[in-house]
């Protein structure tokens, strides 16, 4: 059978370049090279190469993350290569990385989320005001950023001027959420207009964190990681169900990650994430390993979901052009 050739994409501009980097070698090494031609690109250099070997290349693996990589971004790009390529497209993509468009859209498909109140860098800041609408603990965000990027737990008013100066250095519009103490669970989703969802992960970072930040993700044996999560069934389930509405409210295709709060009996969903972390040990190709696929059989299987969706898209591309032939 003749050889796949696919693009590895890591790297990038963003604050998550060496994530990026560190999950994009892991990636290559796992990919089964029987099957496939890997050819490496990292966007911060080699956009020029990647448009130039366009017509040679099946398939890209996106293993990107942050703003220019994760936002719908290098996905409009690729698509106008006419590259088909793992997961969201532009739409799933930017929905998924804007934290306040992605709340609408859960609260609009009926998930739970967090009460939160949005802030521009031209607001004034109104600390009295936003503790007595969410209380105290309250979380800060940017409305951009993955990996926890620039996020605060506040627990007393002095502590918020600190946290605004440290999201808005990421974003110019920032979230404000109530804090939900509960159980920390993320749930991966995997299909394109067929579902599956992994087993659920429950999170336990470290006492040295206050949740699962930066550092508690990407610094190893800084949180424990239980798959499945140690909650009951029916739980299970709702948490589940919640993960494939959020991937369906945000457009998403391929795979997605979930990221959720359980406070018996409620279910907050908090964001998604649509490139989620890609090296062996992340949270979504452990819970893909306790559904019985391996590292290297999850990545075959987002390439066939990246071909699958080209082929749809061709298939109504050719309908359409009969229809604009036939006056239809």
């Amino acid at each position: 059978m003749k050889k796949l050739t696919v693009a590895l994409l890591s790297g990038g501009v963003s604050s998550e370049r060496e994530v990026s980097l560190n999950s994009g070698r892991q990636v290559y090494e796992a990919l089964d090279k029987d099957k496939y031609t890997i050819v490496r690109y990292d966007p911060k250099t080699d956009l020029p190469r990647l448009m130039a070997d366009a017509p040679a290349i099946d398939a890209a693996l996106v293993i990107l993350h942050g703003p220019f990589g994760e936002d719908g971004t290098i996905q409009g790009l690729l698509d106008l290569l006419d590259i088909p390529y793992q997961g969201s497209g532009v739409l799933g993509s930017a929905l998924a990385m804007n934290k306040l468009a992605a709340k609408r859209l859960y609260e609009k498909a009926g998930l739970t989320v967090p009460a939160y109140l949005v802030v521009t860098s031209r607001m004034p800041v109104e600390p009295e005001k936003w503790i007595d609408t969410l209380g105290l603990p309250l979380v800060v965000k940017p409305v951009n950023a993955g990996s926890s990027v620039g996020i605060t737990i506040v627990r007393s008013a002095d502590q918020l001027k600190t946290a605004l100066e440290a999201a808005f250095v990421h974003d110019d519009t920032i979230l404000l959420e109530a804090y939900i103490q509960g159980v920390e669970l993320t749930g991966g989703v995997l299909g394109n207009d067929t579902l599956e969802a992994f087993p659920l992960i429950e999170i336990i970072p470290n006492t040295n964190f206050e949740f699962f930040d930066y550092t508690a993700k990407y610094t190893p044996g800084a949180s424990r990681e239980i798959c499945p999560a140690r909650i009951q069934e029916d739980l299970a389930q709702k948490a589940q169900d919640a993960a494939m509405k959020a991937h369906q409210a945000l457009f998403c295709r391929g795979y997605s990650r979930t990221d959720m709060i359980l406070k018996d009996p409620d279910v907050y969903v908090l964001e998604t994430n649509t490139i989620p972390g890609m090296t062996a040990t992340s949270l979504l190709p452990q819970a893909a390993e306790k559904a019985g696929l391996s590292f290297t059989a999850l990545l075959d299987r987002l390439i066939a979901l990246a071909l699958e969706d080209k082929k749809r898209r061709a298939a109504h591309q050719s309908l359409a052009s009969v229809a604009a032939e036939t006056g239809h």
